[in-house]
């Protein structure tokens, strides 16, 4: 048998595996020339026996089953014979059918079967037990069937993934293809996320006009939600314009203003001058930022009732921990007590925790039921931690699932059936983003408390907004910024480091041999890489007692030698090597191996986990968590990842959310905290290396923190304090301006 040929033809002779959520399938094909069928996988979403397949992809080799075809592009036709008909239906591949009803229509009308069953249900009814429901019922599912199938074909033929047929078929359902004809630009809607330029073309081959409406429509609409993922919650008219003008090569924005005005009329943005600037926004990140510019003005305005007796609690609760607070640490606790909104801010080795720890204490004394929370699953987890009760994510906190026909993320929890708590702390606010934050206040009930605590110097949210920063520059919010660093905290290089690095000093980089920050030099791209897989795999372990598995190495970026994707590659050799007992799967260029670190890389919200231990189970595994490889399918179908007691099935075209862990971005490491750090400081897009991407991976370490690479680019990256700006106008609204 050929390696890779570019085409396979054949009958499907047994669907072995499928994944109802996304198609991925694992067939038997029976193949002329071949004695027995051979395996093929790949997405193809109601593929049934009896079908006959006309494949394009390649072939590849799984480490237990051998050689299995890798679908690329499927085309589907129908079995024609009346014997594979009858196969076909006996399948179980239309609703309704099973084999003796199967047999007994093949019987009646033979090959005309299947034109019957779509066409002329009426004549069902000449068969015996066959009532006008439920002829309906059936010509209704096989026309379903044929949908998929169509749709199908309608994205191999214009060279789309068949990866989008079950999203599409999902929205949409038996009118997806139509819709997709009718507008072509719908495949860059969330949920989707097609390449503009890829629907672009498809537009272009149905025949939709250059300057049709519909098309400038689509277009500044996909530059608004380009620039969320930047960070924006908008831009201005003329920056809009002029990008999209650029999008579509337009020689001016002119032709653009009108498309803009409908779209306003629509509803599906919105526009309005703060502080002089004409801004237009995506129509929920509008109401989103309004809503929690009013939400929380009106909560800074309320006083609580405070306790006669705070002082004599506030030294009960001192006494309690067995500690005396610092004058800011009191204002916190204080300042808890008399509002219903705050925040708590300050960087390492200043007291965070004990003034969190008190302002529970407080709530407690209080009879204030308190929900703990946090953006990400690693930083809640660390809450909890030194909290020492269970705290959530935002996401799980709300009871968050997603919408299959609306396409949108949906909070149990909202003003219509608020939390239960008293009151909400929230941990790890930088990384909080202005459409999470609104969803948060919306769940609040009307009297609910929420402390809000952060550190103001880590980067900023993925997603839109720069919540912290602006509600620290609006002055309305009660706050106490802690800057005071503790003694035992300040014998720490660490955390002496990243204040020197936040005021834009360069910290001492000469080894001595003690304490627990590093840097040691290597200029060439190869020797540093080679001392970052030493560090992880023996160095540490061995001379430092930190096991591999307690390193985590950060890089600014993922290209380049010094970059997580070549990082993770040779750490993966390094410390998860092949072998005969570890099977794993290949995905694009990388492999999963039983025992490997990775993390999810987009948010799932439909991703089902199950936790054993607890007897729990829910939906949601969101960008960032990190977790270890538990299973590889024996029959290639896909893998089990445990998320810190959370396990989760990945079919196999759902492993492009995973990538491979040993080093991860900056950016992915906000909200997790490690016992070591290695951080790669060579080589990086300038864009990247900033202060505040520096000060991020210093205070990702707990106990140990070694830099490998340049010193110039380590002191280039301090100097660096030019953050991306934001558009945003939270600040302003909270100031009424």
């Amino acid at each position: 048998m050929a390696r890779e040929p570019r085409q396979l033809d054949g009958q499907v002779d047994q669907v072995v595996f499928r994944n109802g959520e996304n198609g991925y399938s694992v067939l038997r094909l029976r193949v002329e020339g071949e004695e027995e069928p051979v395996t093929v996988v790949g997405c193809m979403p109601g593929v049934s026996p009896g079908e006959s397949l006309s494949l394009t992809g390649e072939w590849m080799r799984h480490p237990t089953y051998g050689a299995q075809f890798k679908a690329r592009t499927v085309e589907r036709k129908l079995p024609e014979t009346a014997a594979a008909i009858l196969e076909y239906l006996s399948s179980g591949a239309v609703k309704g059918v099973g084999a003796i009803t199967a047999r007994r229509l093949v019987e009646e009308f033979g090959e005309d079967t299947l034109d019957v069953l779509e066409n002329h249900p009426t004549k069902l009814l000449a068969l015996p037990g066959f009532s006008l429901k439920r002829a309906r019922d059936i010509s209704h599912n096989f026309r379903a069937q044929m949908g998929m199938g169509r749709l199908m074909d309608f994205l191999r033929r214009h060279e789309l993934s068949a990866d989008l047929a079950l999203p599409l078929y999902r929205l949409y359902g038996e009118d997806a293809l139509d819709e997709l004809k009718a507008d072509p630009y719908l495949l860059t809607d969330p949920g989707l996320d097609v390449a503009f330029q890829k629907a672009d073309a498809l537009a272009v081959e149905l025949g939709i006009d250059a300057a049709d409406p519909q098309r400038l429509e689509a277009a500044l609409l996909f530059e608004l939600r380009h620039n969320a993922g930047n960070g924006h919650t908008f831009l201005t008219a003329d920056k809009l314009l002029s990008a999209t003008a650029q999008l579509l090569s337009l020689e001016g924005p002119d032709s653009l203003t009108g498309a803009l005005a409908d779209l306003q009329r629509e509803g599906q943005v919105a526009r309005e001058t703060v502080r002089g600037l004409d801004c237009v926004y995506l129509a929920d990140l509008f109401e989103a930022e309004r809503y929690v510019a009013a939400r929380l003005e009106e909560m800074a305005r309320m006083e609580m009732q405070v306790p006669g007796d705070l002082p004599r609690l506030l030294e009960r609760i001192q006494a309690d921990q067995g500690l005396t607070y610092a004058p800011q640490q009191l204002q916190a606790v204080e300042l808890a007590a008399r509002g219903q909104v705050m925040l708590l801010t300050g960087g390492p080795g200043t007291g965070k925790t004990t003034s969190l720890r008190g302002v529970l204490a407080l709530f407690e004394h209080l009879g204030l039921e308190t929900a703990l929370a946090a953006p990400t699953g690693r930083a809640a987890k660390r809450l909890g931690e030194l909290c020492g009760q269970e705290a959530y994510t935002i996401h799980r906190l709300l009871e968050t699932h997603f919408d299959d026909k609306t396409g949108k993320l949906i909070f149990t929890h909202d003003q219509s059936d608020p939390l239960k708590a008293d009151a909400v702390i929230v941990d790890e606010t930088s990384m909080v983003d202005i459409s999470l934050m609104a969803a948060l206040l919306a769940g609040l009930r009307d009297d609910a408390r929420l402390v809000l605590v952060g550190d103001p110097n880590q980067l900023p949210s993925v997603g839109p907004g720069a919540l912290l920063a602006d509600l620290l520059k609006s002055g309305v919010l009660p706050s106490v910024s802690l800057v005071q660093i503790f003694r035992q905290a300040a014998q720490s290089a660490i955390v002496r480091s990243a204040h020197e690095i936040h005021h834009g000093i360069l910290p001492q980089l000469k080894n001595t041999g003690e304490g627990d920050f590093f840097f040691l030099t290597r200029l060439r791209s190869e020797d540093a890489a080679q001392t970052v897989v030493e560090l992880v795999g023996s160095r540490l372990p061995k001379n430092m007692g930190i096991p591999a598995g307690q390193v985590q190495v950060l890089s600014p970026t993922r290209k380049g030698p010094m970059g997580t994707a070549a990082l993770n590659r040779r750490l993966q050799e390094a410390l998860n090597p092949p072998a005969e007992d570890k099977p794993q799967r290949p995905f694009g260029e990388q492999i999963f191996r039983l025992g490997d670190r990775v993390m999810q890389v987009k948010n799932n919200y439909d991703a089902m986990w199950v936790d054993r231990g607890r007897n729990e189970s829910g939906l949601g595994i969101f960008n960032g968590d990190i977790g270890h490889i538990i299973d590889v399918s024996a029959d290639g179908a896909g893998l089990t990842v445990d998320f810190d007691g959370r396990q989760v099935f990945y079919p196999g075209d759902a492993l492009n959310e995973l990538e491979l862990a040993y080093a991860v971005t900056v950016h992915k490491s906000q909200g997790s905290e490690y016992p070591a750090v290695v951080f790669a400081c060579l080589d990086a897009p300038p864009m990247l290396l900033t202060r505040g991407v520096l000060y991020t991976a210093v205070t990702r370490a707990r106990s140990l923190f070694v830099a490998v690479g340049d010193k110039r680019l380590f002191a280039r990256m301090v100097e660096n304090d030019r953050p991306q700006r934001r558009y945003s106008a939270l600040a302003a609204r909270l100031r009424g301006e």
